[in-house]
Protein backbone atom coordinates (compact mmCIF):
# COMPACT_ATOMS: atom_id res chain seq x y z
CA UNK A 1 0.00 0.00 0.00
CA UNK A 2 2.81 1.95 -0.55
CA UNK A 3 3.95 4.51 -3.84
CA UNK A 4 6.94 4.45 -6.05
CA UNK A 5 8.98 7.86 -6.21
CA UNK A 6 7.20 10.39 -4.07
CA UNK A 7 6.46 9.42 -0.80
CA UNK A 8 2.54 9.53 -0.57
CA UNK A 9 0.60 11.17 1.74
CA UNK A 10 -0.57 8.63 4.70
CA UNK A 11 -4.52 8.56 3.88
CA UNK A 12 -7.91 6.73 5.70
CA UNK A 13 -10.04 4.87 3.27
CA UNK A 14 -13.68 5.09 3.57
CA UNK A 15 -16.03 2.66 2.33
CA UNK A 16 -20.07 3.09 2.33
CA UNK A 17 -20.93 -0.01 0.99
CA UNK A 18 -24.96 0.37 0.38
CA UNK A 19 -27.94 -1.81 -1.15
CA UNK A 20 -26.75 -1.19 -4.99
CA UNK A 21 -23.84 1.05 -4.28
CA UNK A 22 -19.95 1.08 -2.77
CA UNK A 23 -18.62 4.89 -2.33
CA UNK A 24 -15.25 5.32 -0.99
CA UNK A 25 -12.99 7.68 -0.41
CA UNK A 26 -9.68 8.91 0.75
CA UNK A 27 -8.88 11.35 3.12
CA UNK A 28 -5.60 12.64 4.95
CA UNK A 29 -4.74 10.74 8.13
CA UNK A 30 -2.60 13.94 9.62
CA UNK A 31 -6.04 16.15 8.45
CA UNK A 32 -8.72 14.02 8.11
CA UNK A 33 -10.62 17.14 6.99
CA UNK A 34 -8.90 17.05 3.39
CA UNK A 35 -10.47 14.77 0.79
CA UNK A 36 -7.65 13.28 -1.36
CA UNK A 37 -9.91 11.37 -3.81
CA UNK A 38 -13.72 10.36 -4.14
CA UNK A 39 -15.85 7.35 -6.16
CA UNK A 40 -18.57 5.69 -6.62
CA UNK A 41 -19.83 2.04 -7.93
CA UNK A 42 -23.37 2.03 -9.02
CA UNK A 43 -25.72 0.13 -10.00
CA UNK A 44 -24.47 -3.57 -8.31
CA UNK A 45 -27.17 -6.41 -8.70
CA UNK A 46 -28.55 -4.47 -11.85
CA UNK A 47 -26.18 -6.45 -14.70
CA UNK A 48 -25.17 -2.52 -15.52
CA UNK A 49 -22.58 -2.19 -12.93
CA UNK A 50 -20.93 1.41 -13.63
CA UNK A 51 -17.64 3.04 -12.03
CA UNK A 52 -17.74 6.84 -11.27
CA UNK A 53 -14.08 8.07 -10.78
CA UNK A 54 -13.82 11.85 -11.48
CA UNK A 55 -10.57 11.82 -13.57
CA UNK A 56 -9.76 15.55 -12.34
CA UNK A 57 -9.41 14.74 -8.91
CA UNK A 58 -5.94 12.44 -9.14
CA UNK A 59 -4.11 11.49 -11.89
CA UNK A 60 -3.81 7.68 -9.98
CA UNK A 61 -7.00 6.92 -11.13
CA UNK A 62 -5.79 5.93 -14.22
CA UNK A 63 -4.51 3.01 -13.22
CA UNK A 64 -7.86 1.13 -12.20
CA UNK A 65 -9.04 -1.25 -14.12
CA UNK A 66 -12.01 -2.49 -15.59
CA UNK A 67 -14.89 -3.69 -13.89
CA UNK A 68 -17.55 -5.88 -15.12
CA UNK A 69 -21.05 -5.20 -15.55
CA UNK A 70 -22.03 -7.86 -13.29
CA UNK A 71 -19.91 -6.67 -10.62
CA UNK A 72 -20.84 -8.09 -6.80
CA UNK A 73 -20.34 -6.35 -4.20
CA UNK A 74 -17.34 -7.91 -3.39
CA UNK A 75 -16.16 -7.75 -6.81
CA UNK A 76 -16.64 -4.11 -6.46
CA UNK A 77 -14.48 -3.19 -3.57
CA UNK A 78 -11.86 -5.81 -4.77
CA UNK A 79 -11.47 -3.75 -7.85
CA UNK A 80 -11.33 -0.54 -5.51
CA UNK A 81 -8.30 -1.88 -2.92
CA UNK A 82 -6.51 -3.15 -6.08
CA UNK A 83 -7.02 0.26 -8.08
CA UNK A 84 -6.06 1.77 -5.14
CA UNK A 85 -3.17 -0.09 -4.33
CA UNK A 86 -1.52 0.07 -7.91
CA UNK A 87 -1.66 3.90 -7.71
CA UNK A 88 0.23 4.05 -4.56
CA UNK A 89 -1.87 5.60 -1.78
CA UNK A 90 -0.30 4.72 1.72
CA UNK A 91 -3.54 4.00 3.50
CA UNK A 92 -3.12 3.30 6.81
CA UNK A 93 -6.57 2.37 8.14
CA UNK A 94 -10.25 1.31 6.83
CA UNK A 95 -13.56 3.00 8.21
CA UNK A 96 -16.49 1.81 7.36
CA UNK A 97 -20.01 2.52 7.63
CA UNK A 98 -22.31 -0.15 9.12
CA UNK A 99 -25.89 0.74 9.33
CA UNK A 100 -27.08 -0.83 12.72
CA UNK A 101 -25.23 -1.37 15.59
CA UNK A 102 -27.64 -2.44 17.93
CA UNK A 103 -27.66 -1.92 22.14
CA UNK A 104 -23.97 -2.98 21.64
CA UNK A 105 -21.98 0.04 19.90
CA UNK A 106 -22.81 3.37 21.34
CA UNK A 107 -19.73 4.84 19.70
CA UNK A 108 -17.26 3.96 16.66
CA UNK A 109 -15.04 0.83 17.51
CA UNK A 110 -12.27 -1.13 16.26
CA UNK A 111 -13.40 -4.36 14.33
CA UNK A 112 -12.36 -7.32 15.41
CA UNK A 113 -14.05 -10.82 15.25
CA UNK A 114 -16.35 -10.48 18.18
CA UNK A 115 -17.61 -6.47 16.48
CA UNK A 116 -17.74 -9.11 12.75
CA UNK A 117 -19.96 -11.44 14.45
CA UNK A 118 -22.34 -8.53 16.64
CA UNK A 119 -22.95 -6.76 12.94
CA UNK A 120 -23.92 -10.25 11.78
CA UNK A 121 -26.48 -10.96 14.53
CA UNK A 122 -27.99 -7.72 13.72
CA UNK A 123 -28.43 -8.62 10.06
CA UNK A 124 -32.46 -9.26 10.47
CA UNK A 125 -32.63 -5.48 11.52
CA UNK A 126 -31.10 -4.22 8.94
CA UNK A 127 -31.07 -6.79 5.85
CA UNK A 128 -30.62 -4.62 2.98
CA UNK A 129 -27.67 -2.84 4.53
CA UNK A 130 -26.05 -4.87 7.43
CA UNK A 131 -25.00 -7.72 5.25
CA UNK A 132 -23.36 -5.47 2.42
CA UNK A 133 -21.33 -3.43 5.46
CA UNK A 134 -20.12 -6.48 6.84
CA UNK A 135 -19.21 -8.00 3.61
CA UNK A 136 -16.94 -4.26 2.98
CA UNK A 137 -15.07 -5.45 6.41
CA UNK A 138 -14.48 -9.32 5.13
CA UNK A 139 -13.22 -8.35 2.02
CA UNK A 140 -10.55 -5.77 2.49
CA UNK A 141 -9.47 -8.17 6.02
CA UNK A 142 -9.17 -10.75 3.18
CA UNK A 143 -7.09 -8.24 1.03
CA UNK A 144 -5.14 -6.24 3.69
CA UNK A 145 -5.49 -8.72 6.69
CA UNK A 146 -3.18 -6.20 9.05
CA UNK A 147 -5.30 -3.47 7.84
CA UNK A 148 -6.69 -1.65 11.01
CA UNK A 149 -10.35 -0.92 10.00
CA UNK A 150 -13.23 0.82 12.00
CA UNK A 151 -16.59 0.30 12.15
CA UNK A 152 -18.63 3.75 12.84
CA UNK A 153 -22.14 3.06 13.42
CA UNK A 154 -25.55 5.05 12.27
CA UNK A 155 -27.33 4.13 15.13
CA UNK A 156 -24.75 5.31 17.75
CA UNK A 157 -25.65 8.67 17.02
CA UNK A 158 -28.77 8.07 18.75
CA UNK A 159 -27.27 6.50 22.22
CA UNK A 160 -28.16 9.73 24.11
CA UNK A 161 -31.99 9.41 23.26
CA UNK A 162 -33.55 9.14 26.98
CA UNK A 163 -35.44 5.68 27.42
CA UNK A 164 -38.53 7.11 27.67
CA UNK A 165 -37.89 7.75 23.51
CA UNK A 166 -36.24 4.40 23.10
CA UNK A 167 -38.78 2.25 24.94
CA UNK A 168 -41.59 0.32 22.92
CA UNK A 169 -45.14 -0.86 24.89
CA UNK A 170 -44.28 -4.46 25.03
CA UNK A 171 -43.89 -7.15 27.38
CA UNK A 172 -40.30 -7.43 29.27
CA UNK A 173 -39.32 -10.23 27.86
CA UNK A 174 -39.33 -8.46 24.35
CA UNK A 175 -37.96 -5.34 25.33
CA UNK A 176 -34.86 -7.21 27.20
CA UNK A 177 -34.60 -9.34 24.01
CA UNK A 178 -33.52 -5.54 22.36
CA UNK A 179 -36.75 -4.89 20.70
CA UNK A 180 -36.53 -0.68 20.68
CA UNK A 181 -36.35 2.30 18.96
CA UNK A 182 -32.43 2.83 17.70
CA UNK A 183 -32.42 5.38 14.95
CA UNK A 184 -30.82 5.97 11.58
CA UNK A 185 -29.00 8.41 9.50
CA UNK A 186 -26.70 9.37 12.79
CA UNK A 187 -23.81 9.90 10.50
CA UNK A 188 -25.37 12.33 8.39
CA UNK A 189 -27.31 14.08 11.57
CA UNK A 190 -23.25 14.24 13.12
CA UNK A 191 -22.24 15.66 9.58
CA UNK A 192 -24.94 18.41 9.90
CA UNK A 193 -24.39 19.28 13.60
CA UNK A 194 -20.65 19.72 12.49
CA UNK A 195 -21.35 21.61 9.68
CA UNK A 196 -23.78 24.37 11.73
CA UNK A 197 -21.61 24.61 14.55
CA UNK A 198 -18.77 25.70 12.27
CA UNK A 199 -20.55 28.23 10.04
CA UNK A 200 -23.49 29.97 12.42
CA UNK A 201 -21.69 32.25 14.69
CA UNK A 202 -23.35 31.76 18.10
CA UNK A 203 -22.98 27.71 17.04
CA UNK A 204 -25.80 24.90 16.71
CA UNK A 205 -28.73 26.71 18.13
CA UNK A 206 -30.12 24.64 21.13
CA UNK A 207 -33.19 22.83 19.41
CA UNK A 208 -32.65 21.88 15.82
CA UNK A 209 -34.76 19.47 13.88
CA UNK A 210 -32.49 17.70 10.80
CA UNK A 211 -34.21 16.41 8.02
CA UNK A 212 -32.63 13.79 5.73
CA UNK A 213 -34.28 13.20 3.17
CA UNK A 214 -33.89 10.92 0.21
CA UNK A 215 -34.27 7.16 -1.22
CA UNK A 216 -34.23 6.83 2.93
CA UNK A 217 -35.93 9.49 5.31
CA UNK A 218 -35.87 10.23 8.55
CA UNK A 219 -36.08 13.41 11.15
CA UNK A 220 -34.25 14.12 14.30
CA UNK A 221 -34.44 16.28 16.98
CA UNK A 222 -31.08 17.95 18.53
CA UNK A 223 -31.12 19.43 21.90
CA UNK A 224 -27.86 21.06 22.21
CA UNK A 225 -26.20 18.83 19.23
CA UNK A 226 -27.20 15.53 21.03
CA UNK A 227 -30.55 13.32 19.64
CA UNK A 228 -33.17 12.88 21.47
CA UNK A 229 -35.79 12.10 19.14
CA UNK A 230 -36.27 10.81 15.60
CA UNK A 231 -38.62 8.99 13.36
CA UNK A 232 -36.72 5.70 12.37
CA UNK A 233 -37.38 3.26 15.27
CA UNK A 234 -36.32 -0.51 15.76
CA UNK A 235 -35.51 -0.72 11.91
CA UNK A 236 -35.15 1.99 9.46
CA UNK A 237 -38.69 1.03 7.65
CA UNK A 238 -40.54 3.32 10.39
CA UNK A 239 -41.15 6.99 10.48
CA UNK A 240 -41.36 9.38 6.94
CA UNK A 241 -42.48 8.21 3.71
CA UNK A 242 -39.37 6.87 1.65
CA UNK A 243 -38.51 5.84 -2.16
CA UNK A 244 -40.10 2.51 -1.61
CA UNK A 245 -40.27 2.49 1.64
CA UNK A 246 -43.83 3.06 3.64
CA UNK A 247 -42.50 4.83 6.97
CA UNK A 248 -45.30 4.60 9.35
CA UNK A 249 -47.53 1.91 9.39
CA UNK A 250 -50.38 0.73 11.60
CA UNK A 251 -49.30 -2.83 12.84
CA UNK A 252 -52.42 -4.24 12.43
CA UNK A 253 -51.86 -3.65 8.56
CA UNK A 254 -49.04 -6.49 8.92
CA UNK A 255 -51.25 -8.74 11.18
CA UNK A 256 -54.04 -8.40 8.60
CA UNK A 257 -51.86 -9.22 5.72
CA UNK A 258 -50.68 -11.79 7.40
CA UNK A 259 -53.46 -13.43 8.03
CA UNK A 260 -56.04 -12.56 6.22
CA UNK A 261 -54.33 -12.41 2.75
CA UNK A 262 -52.26 -15.39 3.80
CA UNK A 263 -48.97 -13.57 2.66
CA UNK A 264 -45.73 -15.15 3.43
CA UNK A 265 -43.08 -13.21 5.31
CA UNK A 266 -40.41 -13.38 2.28
CA UNK A 267 -43.08 -11.82 0.37
CA UNK A 268 -44.25 -9.30 3.54
CA UNK A 269 -40.41 -8.22 3.44
CA UNK A 270 -39.88 -7.03 -0.07
CA UNK A 271 -43.52 -5.37 -0.20
CA UNK A 272 -42.17 -3.40 2.90
CA UNK A 273 -38.74 -2.40 1.49
CA UNK A 274 -39.14 -2.49 -2.03
CA UNK A 275 -42.79 -1.94 -3.14
CA UNK A 276 -43.84 0.83 -1.27
CA UNK A 277 -43.55 4.65 0.13
CA UNK A 278 -43.17 6.99 -3.10
CA UNK A 279 -43.15 3.47 -5.71
CA UNK A 280 -46.04 2.39 -4.04
CA UNK A 281 -48.48 6.09 -3.54
CA UNK A 282 -46.86 6.50 -7.49
CA UNK A 283 -47.02 3.68 -8.96
CA UNK A 284 -44.45 5.41 -11.47
CA UNK A 285 -41.11 5.63 -9.69
CA UNK A 286 -39.35 6.11 -6.77
CA UNK A 287 -36.99 8.42 -8.14
CA UNK A 288 -38.45 12.33 -6.59
CA UNK A 289 -37.11 13.42 -9.75
CA UNK A 290 -38.69 11.89 -11.66
CA UNK A 291 -42.46 12.33 -9.71
CA UNK A 292 -41.73 15.99 -9.66
CA UNK A 293 -41.28 15.73 -13.92
CA UNK A 294 -44.53 13.58 -14.30
CA UNK A 295 -47.68 15.46 -14.80
CA UNK A 296 -49.57 12.27 -13.09
CA UNK A 297 -51.90 12.98 -10.74
CA UNK A 298 -50.62 9.91 -8.98
CA UNK A 299 -47.37 11.30 -8.95
CA UNK A 300 -47.97 14.84 -7.26
CA UNK A 301 -50.27 13.02 -4.73
CA UNK A 302 -47.14 11.02 -3.60
CA UNK A 303 -45.27 14.29 -3.30
CA UNK A 304 -47.65 15.96 -1.31
CA UNK A 305 -47.93 13.03 1.10
CA UNK A 306 -44.17 12.86 1.09
CA UNK A 307 -44.30 16.45 2.21
CA UNK A 308 -47.66 16.30 4.39
CA UNK A 309 -45.87 13.27 6.74
CA UNK A 310 -42.33 15.42 7.26
CA UNK A 311 -44.47 18.15 8.72
CA UNK A 312 -46.97 16.28 10.79
CA UNK A 313 -44.02 14.81 12.20
CA UNK A 314 -41.92 17.61 12.88
CA UNK A 315 -44.87 18.61 15.14
CA UNK A 316 -44.06 15.87 16.99
CA UNK A 317 -40.32 16.17 17.65
CA UNK A 318 -41.27 20.11 18.27
CA UNK A 319 -43.19 18.89 21.17
CA UNK A 320 -40.32 16.24 22.26
CA UNK A 321 -38.05 19.41 22.11
CA UNK A 322 -39.98 22.03 23.71
CA UNK A 323 -39.80 24.42 20.90
CA UNK A 324 -37.74 24.97 17.87
CA UNK A 325 -34.66 27.32 17.28
CA UNK A 326 -33.74 26.06 13.51
CA UNK A 327 -34.97 23.46 10.79
CA UNK A 328 -32.59 22.00 8.46
CA UNK A 329 -33.23 20.19 5.26
CA UNK A 330 -29.89 17.65 4.43
CA UNK A 331 -30.16 14.42 2.25
CA UNK A 332 -30.15 14.01 -1.83
CA UNK A 333 -33.86 15.23 -1.92
CA UNK A 334 -33.35 17.66 0.80
CA UNK A 335 -30.60 19.16 -0.84
CA UNK A 336 -32.06 19.25 -4.54
CA UNK A 337 -34.83 19.51 -4.78
CA UNK A 338 -36.53 23.28 -4.08
CA UNK A 339 -40.13 21.65 -4.55
CA UNK A 340 -40.29 19.88 -1.58
CA UNK A 341 -38.22 22.49 0.48
CA UNK A 342 -40.66 24.95 -0.45
CA UNK A 343 -43.54 22.89 0.39
CA UNK A 344 -42.53 21.44 3.71
CA UNK A 345 -41.26 25.04 4.88
CA UNK A 346 -45.28 26.45 3.54
CA UNK A 347 -46.30 23.77 6.04
CA UNK A 348 -44.15 24.79 9.21
CA UNK A 349 -45.82 27.99 8.96
CA UNK A 350 -47.45 28.10 11.69
CA UNK A 351 -43.66 27.79 13.46
CA UNK A 352 -42.23 30.79 11.63
CA UNK A 353 -40.54 29.11 9.02
CA UNK A 354 -40.43 31.17 5.76
CA UNK A 355 -39.27 31.12 1.98
CA UNK A 356 -36.82 33.14 0.84
CA UNK A 357 -37.96 32.14 -3.22
CA UNK A 358 -34.06 32.68 -4.14
CA UNK A 359 -32.15 31.33 -1.51
CA UNK A 360 -34.38 27.79 -2.22
CA UNK A 361 -33.33 27.48 -5.69
CA UNK A 362 -29.69 27.64 -5.11
CA UNK A 363 -27.57 24.40 -4.93
CA UNK A 364 -26.54 22.40 -1.78
CA UNK A 365 -22.95 24.26 -1.77
CA UNK A 366 -19.69 23.82 0.69
CA UNK A 367 -20.90 25.69 3.56
CA UNK A 368 -24.83 25.82 4.96
CA UNK A 369 -27.00 28.24 3.19
CA UNK A 370 -29.61 30.04 5.06
CA UNK A 371 -32.98 29.66 2.46
CA UNK A 372 -35.26 31.53 4.82
CA UNK A 373 -36.28 34.89 4.86
CA UNK A 374 -33.94 37.18 6.55
CA UNK A 375 -35.42 37.80 10.03
CA UNK A 376 -37.49 35.21 10.24
CA UNK A 377 -38.80 33.54 12.93
CA UNK A 378 -37.55 29.91 12.27
CA UNK A 379 -34.52 30.23 10.37
CA UNK A 380 -34.56 27.38 7.95
CA UNK A 381 -31.09 25.69 6.42
CA UNK A 382 -29.30 23.42 3.27
CA UNK A 383 -26.31 21.85 4.87
CA UNK A 384 -24.72 19.04 2.38
CA UNK A 385 -23.78 16.19 4.15
CA UNK A 386 -20.51 14.59 4.72
CA UNK A 387 -20.92 10.99 6.16
CA UNK A 388 -17.45 10.02 4.93
CA UNK A 389 -15.42 12.95 6.61
CA UNK A 390 -17.08 11.99 10.57
CA UNK A 391 -16.13 8.47 9.24
CA UNK A 392 -12.71 9.60 8.62
CA UNK A 393 -12.38 11.37 11.38
CA UNK A 394 -13.45 8.66 13.61
CA UNK A 395 -10.76 6.49 11.94
CA UNK A 396 -8.36 8.79 12.47
CA UNK A 397 -9.14 9.63 16.18
CA UNK A 398 -9.40 5.77 17.00
CA UNK A 399 -5.74 4.60 15.06
CA UNK A 400 -3.51 7.95 16.08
Amino acid sequence: MGAAGNTPTPSILVINAGSSSVKFALYDAAAPENRLLTGQVSGIGTGAVEADLPQETHKEVQNFGELAGDASHEAAICWVLEGLEKSGFAIMAAGHRVVHGGSAFSAACRVDASVEAEIERLIPLARLHNPHNLSAIRTVRSLWPDLPQIACFDTAFHATQPEIATTLALPGELREAGIRRYGFHGLSYQSVANSLQRFLPGGLPDRVIVAHLGNGASLCALHKGKSIATTMGFTPLDGLIMGTRPGLTDPGVIVYLLEEQGMEAGRLSHLLQKESGLLGLSGISADMRVLEASDEAAARFAVEAFCYRIVRETGSLVAALGGLDGFVFTGGIGENSARVRGRIMEGLGWLGAGVDGDANQARAGREPLAISPAGARLPVYMVRTDEEKVIAAETARLVA
